[in-house]
């Protein structure tokens, strides 16, 4: 059987954390920011954790 290959996307967008966890950035950070105000804009900097519900499908796709 061929080896298993990640999702080249996948692999871009997110990454495992130590305990296991797959994190990703926030989205809307891209275009269209003078509406957005100074706070919304930097709390979209940060990164958060993928939802529970999907995690383990994220983590498959990227097979680090």
């Amino acid at each position: 059987m061929p080896k298993m290959k990640s999702r080249s996307a996948a692999r871009k967008r997110f990454s495992l954390t130590a305990d296991g966890h797959v994190k990703r950035k926030k989205a809307f950070k891209s275009h269209i920011l003078n509406k957005k105000d100074r706070k919304r804009k930097r709390n979209l900097r940060k990164s958060t954790l993928v939802y529970e519900g999907v995690e383990k499908k994220v983590a498959l796709m990227i097979q680090l």
